[in-house]
């Protein structure tokens, strides 16, 4: 079976992008870990399947698989390069695109200047639906980690799975030790993305995600709109915010409880190829 591709990076949060509409695309996890592989297969944080749409009124279905193999229901990064791609691939002529989830409905635009803006829905707080052993919703919680730590943290969903904890500087956090025990914490029974977050001002953030299923990123997007999330929550933040992130920038603009949230940054393809399994 061969494959074609594209190599795609949301600030620096890496892509392989398949085309599921035009070719078969059947993969088993072991054959996804396989091309995640960045010494003997193509090397990517996320591979992303476009597909036709299952939902009436939506332009296409969007599915993410880690690197691990395993399948998510979102994220920021990917769905700007999800927009490039169809845009690139001739496969629709929109600006605006209606995009089906696992996790529900987004509407992303690919803008004039080449940046693509994404109204990434409402976040949710409900701790039944992060999922989050809890019986608050409170802005700040509480984690006592395996190794004895105990962070405050924002727990939030943005279709996936977010707990953000705020750092004095994200170059010295322990982004390594702390980000595989929160991601596997037992109070988050379908993992979590654990994102660092150092507040620089009112309106920028310095932000280091530790991902479920991928490790460290150079950018997520979905961390990105969650830690502006919590941050506002939390009376740290104002709308709108800049998010800096090792990959580079990304704008996030929150009105509050019962809005979306709005996302807005670069996409780019690397190069295009085909790969035989």
């Amino acid at each position: 079976m061969k494959l074609k591709f594209s190599k795609m990076h949301g600030l620096g949060n890496d892509f392989v992008v398949l085309d599921g509409v035009r070719q078969q695309v059947s993969l088993s996890t072991e054959q996804i870990r396989a091309l995640g592989d960045r010494h003997i297969g193509i090397g990517f944080d996320q591979m992303l399947l476009v597909e036709p749409a299952q939902t009436p009124g939506a332009d296409f279905r969007y599915r993410i698989f880690n690197a691990d193999g395993s399948e998510v229901e979102q994220c920021g990064n990917g769905a700007r390069c999800f927009v490039r791609f169809v845009h690139d691939q001739g496969l629709t002529e929109k600006s605006a695109i209606v995009v089906e989830t696992k996790r529900g409905i987004i509407h992303p635009r690919l803008e004039a200047d080449g940046l693509v803006m994404v109204d990434m829905g409402q976040p949710c707080f409900a701790p039944a639906e992060i999922p989050f052993v809890s019986e608050s919703d409170a802005a700040e919680q509480p984690l006592v980690l395996p190794d004895g730590a105990t962070l405050t943290i924002g727990a939030v969903s943005m279709g996936n799975p977010h707990a953000v904890t705020v750092v004095a500087d994200v170059d010295t956090a322990p982004v390594a030790m702390q980000g595989p025990q929160i991601e596997n914490h037992a109070r988050f029974p379908q993992r979590v993305n654990a994102g660092f977050m150092q507040v620089v001002d009112r309106h920028t953030i310095r932000l280091r995600v530790y991902e479920r299923g991928a490790g460290e990123t150079l950018a997520c997007g979905t961390g990105a709109c969650a830690a502006v999330v919590s941050g506002i929550r939390r009376g740290l933040l104002d709308s709108p915010v800049r998010v800096q992130t090792r990959g580079g920038d990304l704008n996030i603009a929150w009105a509050g409880v019962g809005q979306p949230v709005i996302m807005t940054g670069p996409a780019v393809t690397v190069f295009t190829g085909e790969i035989a399994l």
